[in-house]
């Protein structure tokens, strides 16, 4: 016991290294994330500033998630080559400007464009949670990477509150001001703090490239999973780049209004912790069908809430509360299995996994602004309703679980 108190000792610093650079990494994680939510809520306000027409009011979402999208790609990878904190600091640096650029963007074409390079740049995220398992001993990895994603999903659950108080209190410019600033506050508290991680060298950037494109060949785990959470993460945009239409049109909330709504979703948080431990006991197939089964739930209970009256706004709150517990319960079953084929590949499955999924997401909002403009809510929600029933649909066929063998090909 001694030993081990004692100051000296270098597991007991590497422990307390690791302790205060878990909670750095956890906020970093969340501020970090929040960039890509920050407009769902604000497609409405952005689209008629900026002359978009309802119709495209989609892209605005859009964007950024393609943006998040091709960095998962083309960026993350590079965590395997290139020196972490470097990385992080320069995509942290290029979201600061494209949030700058956002805010003094006059036009649609300017504001499209820096939303995708925010997207790129808030990739960051996906670099500094492998990082944090790097740096911390191994009696504290799955501890630091688990509070390290708590508040990554923290970060998630509250920027679409944050981005409509902000805009109800002053503009929806200064949400990309403040987040700017935020970035640049973080990157310079990043740059004093973490320390430096470089990779061992191993094969280029094009074989790392090629590499992921066999393993999204030969890895039917991943295959599957991507499928699965892309059907649910495209139905959960597609709600969430609707609702603050509906909520204006039909119930004449103010930006105020749609924030104290949109803190509603910050419930479903608790289901990632939840749908882990069924996970950790072999439950994950009825997990996964009960969190598809969530998401089908809370779409049809969207579909019935667009009255107007105080019964059908309450009932579009739990269905906000059951699709975010649905979508991130699926999401940290998803993970756990494609992170038990290989701790060599994790990083590139990781990758794959969410770039395939965030581009549905960015296909369910663009497909949610063009359904509520031709057929409101009822068909924008009929859209959403397709997606989780193919979902389940598939996952009834399977033969085998969801977590089988390895891939075929690891390198």
């Amino acid at each position: 016991m001694r030993a081990l108190e004692s100051p000296e000792d270098p597991e007991t610093a590497a422990a307390r290294m690791s302790s205060w650079l878990t909670v750095l990494l956890a906020i970093a994680s969340g501020v970090i994330a929040a960039n890509v939510y920050y407009v769902q809520p604000l497609a409405g306000p952005i689209s008629q500033s900026l002359g978009l027409s309802p119709q495209a009011a989609g892209l605005i979402v859009t964007m950024t998630q393609l943006g998040y999208g091709a960095g998962l790609l083309l960026v993350v990878p590079l965590g395997d080559l290139f020196e972490n904190r470097r990385l992080v600091l320069s995509m942290i640096s290029l979201a600061a400007l494209a949030l700058i650029a956002a805010a003094m963007s006059t036009n649609a074409a300017s504001f499209l464009a820096s939303a995708l390079l925010i997207g790129v740049g808030s990739v960051a995220v996906q670099v500094l949670v492998p990082y944090a398992a790097h740096l911390s001993p191994d009696a504290l990895r799955g501890r630091a990477v688990g509070n390290v994603m708590s508040g990554l999903m923290v970060g998630i659950m509250l920027a679409r509150p944050a981005a409509s108080f902000i805009t109800h209190a002053l503009s929806w410019q200064a949400v990309f001001e403040i987040s700017a600033a935020l970035m640049v506050g973080l990157g310079i508290a990043l740059r004093l703090m973490l320390p430096r991680r470089r990779p061992a060298a191993g094969q280029g950037y094009g074989a790392l490239l090629h590499s992921m494109g066999r393993l999204a060949r030969d890895t039917p785990v991943l295959q599957r999973r991507a499928l699965y959470h892309s059907c649910l993460f495209a139905a959960f945009s597609l709600f969430w780049t609707t609702v603050p239409l509906l909520l204006a049109d039909r119930f004449g909330l103010s930006q105020n209004g749609i924030a104290w709504f949109a803190l509603a979703g910050v419930g479903g948080a608790i289901a990632a912790p939840l749908a882990g431990r069924a996970a950790d006991r072999g439950w994950s197939d009825i997990a996964t069908r009960l969190a598809m089964l969530a998401v089908a739930v809370s779409v049809l209970l969207g579909w019935f809430g667009s009255s107007g009256s105080a019964a059908s706004l309450i009932t579009l709150v739990v269905a906000a509360i059951v699709l975010d517990f649905g979508v991130i319960a699926h999401f940290a079953v998803g993970q756990r299995a494609i992170f038990s084929l290989g701790a060599e590949i994790r990083g590139r499955l990781n990758g794959l996994y969410m770039a395939t999924f965030f581009t549905a997401g960015a296909f369910g909002s663009a497909l949610g602004g063009w359904t509520y403009a031709h057929g409101g809510w009822s068909l924008s929600m009929g859209a959403a309703l397709t997606m989780p029933m193919v979902a389940l649909t598939l996952a009834l066929m399977e033969r085998s679980p969801p977590v089988s063998a390895p891939p075929r090909r690891q390198s």
